[in-house]
């Protein structure tokens, strides 16, 4: 209901807006200057169309227009798919779906293959002429070999009955698939299915395990048959498996053929019995020649026209399931963009662009299970809030040694086992938070560990690089002594060091932050050498002819003139460290969006990786939106010379 309310609503908005976007452009002045920013300005009903158009295409390509509009076709295509994977072995033997005979096919190679194998053993150097007359009249017996499966009068009668009742009982399904009650449920049997319908849930269900805070999927696509066309293709399915089986464990086998190949194998046996090791090159040819002998036992080879009747009782059963899924081939043409819905063994999948893009509604509640506290990721929210005493902060900042070196000693147990307390013991509590105060709330969450990273990294890269860069930008010394470090580590992307700072650091905090500070620390001692380095000299000689001091100067005319080239390359840092940020938690990370990103890859959880991009791009966004709004209302003479 949600997805097809969505889909009207986008479908409204891009109508809409483009209206309303033609109908402003009548009012637009004509006049107006081309390459002037001000007619950049607004748009936002542009905007609606951009994302909307993106959305539509997301709901499209990922099917949930398909599941909006059509919940059951997946059902329904999972049943089609049954009868494809039950058919695929038996299309596969005659000119159905390949444009030979299966027979055909297999004769031909092994008959390549046993050709080959006796040129090389005509031109073999290694082996000597008695070696090579026996190999190549193991060859000529394995030739021989065929015929004794392809010839019609040598086909037993017990063959040729059960070819002949296979294809009677796919004439019988034919006949009964046409049949509206097909295929002959009780109500029992009615019950027991729709019980089971409802058990399974829809398509693309997610289901929690509450309490151990773990998120799967349970089921991709419902396999039960939901509906009676499903149930039909279904049965039919059921019945041509059978069928399938039986043909396939049936052997072509005469009496003829079963004494030609014992003696073969006894005879390149023996042969290989007495071989020596000297004479491995020879062993090895008479051990191919007996694999392909074994090919030929065990492949479904038969006489030209033995399977003439049963090719056509599958072409008619074939166009008959077509035909019967009418409007569902035009669904899975139409809503099923790249892909359908295949059945494997027991189960069916999604195949194509709906395996990999997850749907919007699957996603969204994925990303509500994993908001909740109580669900989360790996026993995490996303992001939360806690309650937290203050006294823990107090700990978390005073250090431990403020009551260590206070004088006099910690208290001692008496012999009654009381402990008197001290002031320094007092200290001690103060200092290690080990007291009550009132709780303040904080959040925590993989979101919140990953976005302070970042922002700490990026803080201690701006309060030590832009200084740095200032003075690079005024110093010759400066310049030239800091220079050459900056310039050795800044092209070494920060993959490189991860794995050493990581291994120093360690994999909690210290070290991930540590990184991003190096990254954030390059990018802003260049802006900001940068931009001292450009201010205009003009400027600068006005300054002091004004009488301004060098403090005055560097207040009132260098900084504010680097100011722009520094919020760039705070923006430029900001991406920067998110990238870095995320292969650093996909290297060592117990938490945060880059790990929760690497957890979700190792079980295919597509859902998760989409909703970890989507976090990392809003989050980029609103870093980037912050900072444009920073930079309009703090240097409003940016580009304005």
């Amino acid at each position: 209901m949600l997805t097809q309310f969505a889909t009207i609503l986008i479908f409204v908005a891009i109508i809409g807006c483009i209206l309303y976007g033609r109908r402003l452009i009548k009012t637009e002045k004509v006049d107006a200057v081309f390459g002037n920013p001000e007619r950049a300005k607004g748009g936002t009903h542009w905007i609606v169309v951009g994302s909307s158009a993106i959305l539509l295409v997301w709901l499209y390509y990922s099917w949930d227009i398909a599941k909006g509009f059509y919940p059951k076709s997946a059902n329904e295509l999972c049943q089609v798919a049954k009868i494809n994977e039950s058919l695929m072995g038996l299309k596969y033997q005659f000119p159905i779906e390949e444009r030979e005979f299966k027979s055909t096919s297999i004769i031909k190679i092994e008959n390549k293959n046993l050709k080959n194998i006796a040129n090389e053993i005509q031109n073999s150097n290694d082996l000597n002429n008695q070696q090579k007359k026996i190999l190549i009249g193991f060859i000529g017996k394995t030739t021989q070999l065929i015929p004794l499966l392809t010839n019609n009068n040598l086909m037993e009668m017990d063959t040729k009955i059960k070819i002949k009742e296979m294809t009677e009982e796919i004439k019988i399904l034919s006949s009964n698939f046409k049949k509206k009650d097909y295929p002959f449920e009780t109500e029992e049997e009615k019950n027991e299915r729709l019980k089971a319908v409802s058990e399974q849930g829809g398509w693309g269900i997610t289901t929690v395990r509450t309490g151990t805070g773990s998120i799967e999927n349970t089921l991709e696509v419902p396999l039960v048959p939901g509906t009676n066309r499903g149930l039909k293709f279904h049965a039919a399915a059921a019945e041509l498996k059978v069928i399938s089986d039986k043909f396939f464990k049936l052997r072509n086998h005469n009496s003829y053929f079963k004494t030609s190949i014992k003696e073969l194998k006894n005879e390149i046996k023996a042969y290989r019995k007495i071989l020596d090791d000297s004479e491995e090159i020879a062993s090895t040819y008479a051990k191919n020649i007996v694999k392909i002998a074994r090919r030929i036992e065990f492949a479904s080879i038969y006489p030209p026209t033995a399977l003439n009747e049963m090719k056509d009782a599958i072409i008619e059963f074939d166009n008959l399931q077509k035909s019967e899924q009418g409007g569902l081939r035009l669904i899975d043409i139409l809503l099923f963009p790249a892909g359908t819905i295949v059945s494997s063994g027991p189960s069916c999948s999604e195949q194509g662009s709906g395996r990999w893009l997850p749907k919007p509604s699957d996603t969204f509640n994925k990303f509500i299970l994993m908001s909740k506290p109580s669900v989360g990721y790996k026993n995490i929210p996303l992001l939360w809030i806690e309650m937290v005493d203050v006294s823990s902060m107090i700990g978390f900042i005073l250090p431990d040694w403020i009551a260590d070196v206070l004088p006099g000693e910690y208290p001692v147990h008496t012999k009654d086992g009381i402990v008197k307390e001290n002031f320094k013991s007092k200290v001690l509590k103060l200092v290690t938070g080990d007291f009550k105060l009132f709780k303040v709330p904080v959040p925590y969450g993989h979101i919140w560990d990953s976005f302070l990273r970042v922002f700490l990294g990026l803080v201690f890269g701006i309060i030590i690089g832009v200084p740095l860069g200032l003075f690079m930008g005024l110093n010759r010394f400066a310049k030239g002594f800091f220079d050459p470090l900056i310039e050795l580590y800044r092209p070494v992307p920060p993959l490189a060091w991860a794995p050493l700072i990581i291994s120093v650091l360690g994999i909690d905090n210290t070290g991930k932050v540590f990184l991003l500070f190096m990254v954030s620390l390059s990018i802003m001692i260049i802006s900001a050498r940068a931009g001292a380095s450009g201010t205009q000299l003009s400027k600068i000689h006005a300054a002091h002819s004004l009488g301004a001091s060098k403090k005055q100067i560097l207040r009132h005319v260098i900084f504010p003139n680097s100011l722009p080239e520094i919020l760039t390359g705070i923006r430029v840092a900001v991406g920067m460290c998110w990238g870095t940020l995320v292969a650093a938690e996909f290297l060592a990370g117990t938490t945060g969006i880059g790990f929760v990103e690497n957890v979700a890859k190792k079980y295919f959880q597509y859902e998760v990786i989409w909703i970890t991009i989507f976090i990392m791009g809003m989050l980029g966004l609103l870093f980037d939106i912050t900072l444009r709004k920073i930079i309009d209302k703090t240097i409003p003479w940016r580009g304005k010379g």
